[in-house]
């Protein structure tokens, strides 16, 4: 099991970076669970997120995907971006469908990390397999405390 503190810092950054990220909460996602190294986010498919063969585009997945993303691998308070990204479509998403976007560390050595999404539908179908590398940059997430405000 993991430690508090562990927990705590890791819901503190995503939930301070979740607030801050106005294209994740302008395309509907919600964060429903992290810990160290991980987040899980849900989206629900909305009529303006279908491409012309009526179906998901694959930008709003890839979108759904890096947020988890993002989210995972700032966990330790420890300012970090990715360096690449790539994504395999594996099945449709449909309109109406509620998405779930589970991202979990694989490894995490220096500045570098990998991480891999798995996105999957309401009834547990595979979606779409990302995968993510990190680069720790310079600071923390979490705004540091101002003692004179």
């Amino acid at each position: 099991m993991l430690d508090h503190p562990a927990m705590s810092l890791a819901s503190a950054c995503a939930q301070s970076l979740f607030k801050r990220d106005n294209a994740s909460q302008a395309l509907g996602m919600r964060l429903l669970s992290v810990a160290p190294g991980a987040a899980r986010l849900g989206m629900s498919v909305r009529e303006d997120m279908l491409q012309g063969h009526g179906t998901c585009h694959g930008g709003f997945l890839f979108a759904l995907a890096d947020s988890a993303f993002a989210l995972a691998c700032n966990t330790y308070d420890e300012a970090t971006v990715a360096i690449g990204c790539s994504i395999d479509y594996i099945a449709p998403a449909r309109l109406g469908d509620t998405l779930t976007a589970d991202c979990i560390e694989q490894s995490r050595s220096g500045r570098t990390g990998n991480y891999d999404v798995r996105i999957e539908n309401q009834h547990g179908v595979l979606i779409a397999l990302f995968h993510g590398k990190s680069y720790k940059v310079r600071g923390p997430v979490l705004a540091q405390e101002n003692p004179n405000e």
